[in-house]
């Protein structure tokens, strides 16, 4: 497992949240959620890949990628209990809270990324991939909790602003695509 692995199924994991979520898109809800379950997978493939890729236990690095793993397996259960729990109301609710812990998670980790890429190159340095890809990254952390935010199910049974809640998603997997593209020439050379 390299890193070119990792970042190719971050790459593929982000294209169909993206594809899921485009804007003005007419999707069906339910095509919208397989295919944010099946990019969920490529997520946690890719997030193991990270923690086992990752410096020893207990170091920055590591809670940053454990924590992240965590979110992503959190995403799964999420997306999974879109699909099969859309038609069914007051079930919607079981969708919200672990899409809401795995969008806190992957905030934690997108920030311990920072810290461990700005320990490494410094806190301004973006002629450096790293460094670019580590700020990306926690863009598409912070339009992750936005959409998670926007994604919350009302008493009512709606959500409290849906095309927020896509736009977040949206805007969150092209920048985790964008961050994970930009890493492939390092991977290459590793």
């Amino acid at each position: 497992m390299t890193l070119e692995h990792q970042c190719w199924s971050f790459a593929v994991g982000s294209t169909f949240f993206a594809v899921a979520t485009v804007p003005g898109l007419p999707t069906s809800a339910t095509l919208a959620n397989v295919l944010c379950f099946v990019g969920s997978w490529f997520f946690t493939c890719a997030a193991w890949i990270q923690l086992v890729r990752s410096s020893p236990e207990g170091t920055v690095e590591w809670y940053s990628a454990a924590t992240q793993f965590g979110g992503t397996v959190l995403f799964n259960v999420s997306t999974g209990a879109a699909v099969w729990a859309r038609a069914v109301l007051p079930e919607r609710g079981l969708v919200w809270a672990p899409d809401a812990t795995g969008s806190a998670a992957f905030l934690l980790s997108g920030v311990l990324a920072v810290v461990v890429v700005n320990a490494g190159v410094g806190r301004w340095a973006p002629g450096c991939v790293e460094w670019q890809s580590g700020w990306i990254n926690l863009a598409g952390c912070v339009a992750f909790a936005v959409s998670a935010v926007s994604a919350f199910v009302t008493a009512a049974g709606a959500a409290v602003d849906p095309a927020v809640a896509a736009a977040g998603t949206f805007v969150g997997a092209l920048c985790f695509l964008v961050a994970a593209l930009l890493l492939l020439p390092a991977a290459r050379r590793l």
